[in-house]
């Protein structure tokens, strides 16, 4: 099949790539504004996701006006957006976007949702709609690899459904993001990973003020 089916994210220095589990609704409710668990969830998040937040290419994308930083970081930013044909997360991190994400969803393509529950497709303006998938990762995935044509499928989040697809050979390559932060405890990627299946190799690092970005090719042993 045309297309390769990867994932990106952020990780902190001690292997982090999201705090403590908190419960979506009071880390993103109007309540969460004073609760202790979503100031700290919400602070450290902020601090891990820090190199995005001046790139011309996030501003743009969400809405936020024109200018911010160009560079490295930024092209590598622009090009995973770009690459992107189709994408597939999790219902809980579907949960947290709705009810985080703007109106205009910031991902412009099909979305398709792994969930127990089934729900109608939800269109929003911009291009994004979202489908609940209810049979599980591999229906997903063949039904994101339909959508994003001879583009990519990018395994959006969060950390469990990344390592359902690790686990099960489904991804073709990976990027991390390293950033200068440590959290101390939070959400592991690589948790439940049998690592006995898996052989990585490195293919790509490019590395800015902020940040370096890792770039791994994944297949099986």
């Amino acid at each position: 099949m045309p297309g390769k089916v990867f994932f990106s994210v952020t990780m902190s220095l001690d292997g982090f790539m999201a705090p403590e589990d908190v419960p979506v609704e009071v880390v993103f409710s109007s309540a969460g504004r004073d609760d202790p668990r979503a100031r700290r969830w919400m602070a450290q998040w902020s601090e891990l996701q820090a190199w995005m937040f001046p790139l011309r290419w996030f501003r743009e994308n969400l809405g936020l006006g024109d200018g911010g930083e160009e560079g490295p970081d930024n092209d590598l930013a622009r090009a995973t957006y770009e690459r992107t044909g189709a994408s597939v997360m999790g219902r809980r991190m579907f949960d947290a976007g709705e009810l985080a994400w703007p109106e205009e969803a910031p991902f412009h393509t099909p979305v398709f949702v792994l969930t127990h529950t089934g729900r109608d497709p939800w269109e929003r303006p911009g291009g994004t709609t979202f489908h609940f998938v209810t049979d599980g990762i591999e229906s997903a995935l063949l039904r994101a690899r339909e959508a994003a044509g001879d583009r990519d499928v990018r395994i959006a989040g969060g950390a469990e459904t990344i390592q359902q697809y690790l686990d099960s050979g489904l991804i073709d390559e990976f990027s991390i993001t390293l950033a200068p932060v440590l959290l101390g405890t939070g959400i592991r990627l690589f948790d439940h990973v049998d690592p006995d299946r898996l052989t990585l190799t490195q293919s790509r690092t490019d590395g800015s003020a902020r940040v370096t970005h890792l770039t791994y090719t994944v297949r099986k042993r």
